[in-house]
């Protein structure tokens, strides 16, 4: 049974963004240690929130906790949102750490720094983060999930067309991580404005030592509405079939993709009946109907296919 470390960007009583996407790994079959970056009453989508932020001496104390008693070995570690460039440059260190003890562990990071709307990007963490994403975090990691947004804000360039993604994507290869997803893009798709384009690229090493890349394409329905957590999911479900399909990245996103679209239309469905006929639906109706959607996550029927290009 594979053992991750997952830190864990908030702690509430709905289990839903990381917190559930840890929950999820474990309903795969993975065994989870899972450390609270920060514990708040709810997330962030809410108007208010109430709660405490893990530094990094904190972060340091619990790892050495883990240390001292032998039970630091991982075969994954998976990381999503901070805020404090301290604390990113302590979760280096110790994936470094555990690296060395397991060469084989895989680190899974979604490189969570801000986002597209309406057109234009902005980011919703401190700016410098993103030097520690570029020339630490970008290095030691194996499997990224950036955004178009965050894609090229690591990359340092912009993307207007498959072509310019692609090669972002080379980029962040050439940065160190085998596997690159860009989960969601503003690029134009053939089906019409209701749909989003993501995309994705593999670099395998043959027994020869040659390197074969392969690269996919896909294209997922828009869904109106405003989720948390959709990040996490993507990342930890992308964790699990990577895992389960290591050299199939198309069987494993259309797997990762068709569980979150399964998730999201029953969210958005309850959502909608519950705010009532022409009512926008509020945070706390649009929280992510995880438990309900079990069997989907374990098993999801695969409603989008992926092309290679």
């Amino acid at each position: 049974m594979p053992h991750g470390l997952h830190w864990v960007e908030s702690c509430h009583a709905n289990p839903t963004d990381a917190e559930g996407s840890g929950a999820w790994l474990m309903v795969l079959g993975f065994e989870i240690d899972a450390v609270n970056s920060v514990q708040f009453s709810n997330h962030t989508g809410y108007t208010h929130w109430k709660g405490q932020v893990l530094n990094s001496d904190e972060l340091h104390e619990l790892y050495e906790g883990l240390k001292l008693n032998n039970v630091n070995k991982y075969d994954y570690v998976l990381t999503g949102y901070t805020r404090d460039k301290s604390f990113l440059a302590m979760v280096v260190d110790i994936v470094r750490e555990l690296k060395q003890q397991n060469p084989r562990l895989v680190y899974v990071c979604d490189p969570v720094m801000g986002d597209k709307w309406n057109g234009e990007g902005s980011m919703y963490v401190p700016e410098d983060l993103l030097p520690v994403y570029k020339e630490k975090v970008v290095p030691v990691a194996d499997i990224i999930t950036p955004n178009q947004f965050e894609a090229e804000l690591l990359s340092g360039r912009k993307i207007h067309s498959q072509e310019e993604a692609l090669a972002v994507m080379d980029v962040l290869h050439s940065m160190g991580p085998d596997t690159v997803v860009i989960t969601s893009s503003d690029l134009p798709s053939p089906r019409g404005n209701d749909y989003l384009i993501a995309l994705g690229s593999q670099r395998m090493r043959s027994p020869d030592g040659s390197v074969v890349t392969e690269r996919i394409r896909m294209e997922m329905r828009r869904v109106d509405a405003v989720f948390v957590g959709t990040g996490d999911l993507f990342a930890a479900m992308l964790l699990a079939w990577t895992h389960k399909h290591p050299n199939n990245l198309k069987v494993a996103c259309e797997k990762t993709v068709s569980a979150m679209h399964h998730v999201l239309q029953r969210t958005i469905k309850c959502a909608k009946a519950q705010a009532g006929k022409g009512l926008k639906p509020n945070p706390a109706q649009l929280e992510l109907r995880m438990v309900q959607s079990k069997k989907d996550i374990e098993n999801p029927e695969i409603v989008v296919q992926a092309t290679v290009l």
